[in-house]
C-alpha cells in the first residue's frame, strides 16, 4: 500500500515503427507519454533531447501531424450525436447496474466492424439531417399559413396588382380607432375609394383598400393618421382561401415524409451497438493521438519520453526489445517530483478508499499514501454514525449485487467496494446498539400482541438515547486517537525529512503534554505535565529569532491548544448522526404504530426509514470525509498529486477482453 515508483523512459526508435510501438505501449497500459524535457536526465541524453530541441526551433525537427487526432475527435463526436439521436427515437440505457458488454480488440477493430459502425453513423445523422429539413419546411409552410389568417374572409386574389387608373393595396390600421371613424374620415377628403376590413385582432385591423391614382395620396395621408401600414403579399397567387387550401396540402404531404423518416429512425436504433463500437474506437483512437501528438521526429526516427511504473518496466523492456532502439530509464530527481505522475497501489481493504483520495486530491509523489492510514478510521467512523443492522445489510446487500453483475468500471466499483465496506460496519454498530430499522422488531411485534415484552436476542452493550453521553465521550476519544496517529505519520516524516527539531517541538512535546494530563488526570504524578509545558516554552526560543523567541510561545501554545480542542470537540459529529439516525427511524415507527394496523405500520415505517436511510447515506459520508480531510490530513498529508494517465485502451461502452 504506497505510492507506485516512477521511472522516466527516454525512447529513440525508428518512425517505420511508431505506430506499432505506440499500439503495444496502449494495449500494456503502463505508459504516460509526457513533452520531452531535459531536466533531471543523464547528461547524455539530456544533452541528446536539447538538440533536438534546438532542431526542432530551427524546423529540422517537427512534431507528428494532428490531423489523426482531429479525425478522430471529429468521429468521436459524430457517434455520440447519433446516439443521442437514436435516444430521442426510443433507444434504451443499458441501466446504471447492467454490465457492459465485453468484444476482444480484433473484433472491435475488424474491417467489418469498422464499416458497420461508420455507415451505421452515417444514416442516422443523414436521417435526421434530412428531418430536421423537413421541420423547417413545416414551420416555414406554418408561419406562412398563419399570415393567411388576416386574409380569409376577403374573396380577393392576394395577388391584386394597381392599374394605370387604380392603386390597390394590402394595408394594416391600428385597432383601436373604429372602422366607421376611419372610413368617415377618408370620405371627407374623396368618394373615389373603397376600404375593406378583412379581420380585426387585439392591435391591427387588415384593411384592403382600392381607390383611384388621382386622389391616392390625400387617402393616403389620411389613412396614416390611423398608422396605415402597406403590407407586401408578393409569392401568393390567388386568395387566401385557396393558398391556404394548397399550404394544408403541402403540410399534409410533409408530414406523411417525417412520420416515414421518424420510422426510419426508428429503425435504425437497432444499429446503437455498430454506434457505441465506433465512439469507443474513436476514444481508443484519441487516447493514442494524444500521445502521438507528445513526440519529436526526424526523418528516419522518434524521440519518446514519458513515465513507466518501475513494477511494468521488465515487461514494457521485453517489449521493446522487439524493435531497434535506444531507451534510458532513469529514477526521477526530487526536485522534478511536481512532474511525476501518481499512482496508488492498494489492496482490496484499502483500494475503495481511492475516491475518498481522489475526491480531495491525490498525494504528491514523493508523499504519504493516505489510503492504508484512513481506511480504518473512516470505515468506523461510518459504521457508527450509521448504526444500524437493518441499513448495513442493504448496504452489503447492494454491494454485492453491483459488484458481481455489473462489472463496474474502477471509479463506481470503489464506490461500491467502499459502500460494502461501511455497510459491515454499520451492520456491527447496529448489533451493538441493538438497531434493526430503529426500533421496528418491538414496535411490529406490539402490535401484533400489545402484552410482547420483547427483547433483543443478545443485550445492546449501550444505546443512543440512553447512552448519550458515554458516546459522546467515546467518539471524542477516537479522535484523539487518529488525531495521534496522524500526528505520528507527521513525526516519522519530518524525522525522514531531517526536521528533527520540527518533529520535536511540533508532535513529541505535545504527546508528553498529552500524556502528563491523563497521568495526572489519574492521579500519578504532574512531573511530565510539567516537563511537557517546559518543551512548549524551549521550543519557540530554539526555534525562534528576535522577538519571535518570546511571542512564538505564546502563539505555540494558543494555536495548539485551540487547535486540538477544536479539532477533538468536532469528533462530536459521530455522537450527533448517530443519535439522529435513531430518533429518526424511532419516531417513523412511532407514528406508524399510532393506528394500530400492521399494514399501515409497514407503509409508514418503511416509508420514513427509506428517507432516512437516503439522507444518512449521504450525510455520514459528508461528514465521514471532512472529519479524514481537515481534522486528519491536516496533520500529515501533502497533496497536489498529479495523476498517471497512461495511453490505455479507454472505452464507454464496451470491456475490451483478450481473444
Amino acid at each position: 500500500m504506497a505510492i507506485v515508483k516512477m521511472k522516466r523512459l527516454t525512447l529513440l526508435a525508428m518512425r517505420q515503427d511508431r505506430e506499432a510501438l505506440l499500439q503495444s505501449f496502449q494495449e500494456m497500459g503502463c505508459v504516460e507519454v509526457d513533452e520531452p524535457n531535459p531536466e533531471g536526465m543523464g547528461e547524455t541524453t539530456g544533452a541528446l533531447l536539447r538538440q533536438m530541441q534546438e532542431m526542432e526551433q530551427s524546423g529540422q525537427l517537427t512534431r507528428p501531424q494532428s490531423d489523426g487526432l482531429l479525425q478522430a475527435q471529429v468521429d468521436k463526436q459524430d457517434a455520440e450525436r447519433a446516439l443521442a439521436v437514436l435516444k430521442r427515437f426510443g433507444m434504451k440505457g443499458r441501466g446504471l447496474f447492467s454490465p457492459r458488454p465485453q468484444v476482444t480488440q480484433a473484433a472491435l477493430f475488424s474491417p467489418e466492424a469498422q464499416a458497420r459502425g461508420k455507415e451505421a453513423v452515417t444514416q442516422v445523422l443523414e436521417a435526421d439531417r434530412e428531418l430536421a429539413r423537413m421541420q423547417a419546411d413545416a414551420a416555414r409552410l406554418e408561419g406562412l399559413r398563419a399570415s393567411l389568417t388576416p386574409w380569409l374572409s376577403l374573396d380577393v386574389p392576394l395577388d391584386s396588382r394597381s392599374t394605370q387608373d387604380m392603386e390597390v393595396q394590402f394595408g394594416s390600421l391600428t385597432a383601436a380607432t373604429p372602422f366607421e371613424e376611419v372610413q368617415r374620415a377618408v370620405e371627407a377628403v374623396s368618394s373615389l375609394f373603397e376600404l375593406v376590413e378583412a379581420s380585426c385582432d387585439r392591435d391591427l385591423r387588415y384593411c384592403l383598400l382600392v381607390c383611384h391614382v388621382s386622389d391616392k395620396d390625400s387617402i393616403l395621408e389620411t389613412l396614416r393618421q390611423f398608422n396605415w401600414s402597406k403590407l407586401t403579399m408578393s409569392g401568393w397567387n390567388g386568395t387566401a382561401r385557396e393558398n391556404q387550401a394548397r399550404l394544408d396540402q403541402e403540410l399534409q404531404g410533409l408530414a406523411l415524409e417525417q412520420k416515414a423518416q421518424e420510422e426510419k429512425l426508428t429503425a435504425l436504433v437497432a444499429r446503437a451497438e455498430d454506434i457505441r463500437q465506433a465512439s469507443d474506437r474513436a476514444s481508443i483512437r484519441i487516447n493514442r493521438e494524444e500521445g502521438r501528438s507528445h513526440l519529436l521526429d526526424t526523418k528516419e526516427t522518434f524521440l519518446l519520453q514519458g513515465w513507466v511504473p518501475q513494477e511494468k518496466w521488465e515487461a514494457l523492456r521485453k517489449k521493446l526489445e522487439e524493435y531497434p532502439c535506444a531507451y534510458e530509464v532513469t529514477d526521477p530527481d526530487p526536485d522534478d517530483y511536481a512532474r511525476v505522475p501518481v499512482r496508488l497501489k492498494n489492496n482490496w481493504l484499502t483500494k475503495p478508499l481511492n475516491m475518498v483520495t481522489e475526491m480531495y486530491s491525490l498525494p504528491a509523489y514523493g508523499g504519504v499514501d493516505p489510503n492504508p492510514l484512513m481506511t480504518p478510521f473512516f470505515i468506523l467512523f461510518y459504521g457508527i454514525m450509521m448504526a444500524d443492522m437493518g441499513y448495513g445489510l442493504l448496504m452489503m446487500l447492494a454491494s454485492v449485487y453491483v459488484l458481481k453483475h455489473a462489472r463496474p468500471k474502477a471509479g463506481m466499483h470503489n464506490f461500491f467496494a467502499l459502500l460494502g465496506l461501511c455497510g459491515v460496519s454499520t451492520f456491527i454498530m447496529g448489533a451493538i446498539t441493538g438497531g434493526f430499522f430503529g426500533d421496528m422488531i418491538p414496535q411490529m411485534l406490539k402490535l401484533i400482541n400489545p402484552d410482547s415484552t420483547f427483547v433483543w436476542f443478545w443485550p445492546p452493550l449501550f444505546t443512543p438515547l440512553e447512552d448519550t453521553l458515554m458516546i459522546l465521550v467515546g467518539a471524542m476519544a477516537l479522535g484523539f486517537v487518529q488525531i495521534v496517529v496522524g500526528m505520528a505519520v507527521s513525526f516519522v516524516r519530518k524525522i525522514q525529512d531531517g526536521h528533527v527539531l520540527d518533529a520535536v517541538f511540533e508532535e513529541l512535546t505535545w504527546w508528553i503534554v498529552f500524556a502528563g494530563i491523563g497521568l495526572m488526570v489519574l492521579n500519578v504524578t504532574s512531573l511530565v505535565l510539567y516537563a511537557g509545558i517546559a518543551l512548549v516554552v524551549i521550543g519557540p526560543i530554539i526555534t525562534g529569532t528576535g522577538a519571535g523567541k518570546i511571542t512564538g510561545i505564546f502563539g505555540s501554545l494558543y494555536n495548539h491548544v485551540t487547535g486540538y480542542f477544536g479539532d477533538i470537540l468536532s469528533y462530536s459529529r459521530l455522537m450527533a448522526l448517530m443519535l439522529a439516525g435513531s430518533v429518526i427511524a424511532q419516531v417513523f415507527n412511532t407514528l406508524g404504530a399510532i393506528p394500530g394496523n400492521i399494514v399501515i405500520f409497514f407503509v409508514i415505517s418503511l416509508a420514513g426509514n427509506a428517507l432516512n436511510f437516503a439522507l444518512n447515506l449521504l450525510g455520514c459520508y459528508v461528514h465521514d470525509l471532512r472529519l479524514q480531510c481537515l481534522e486528519y490530513f491536516g496533520k500529515f498529508y501533502e497533496d497536489g498529486g498529479k495523476p498517471f494517465r497512461p495511453m490505455e485502451m479507454a472505452t464507454n461502452y464496451y470491456d475490451i477482453v483478450e481473444s
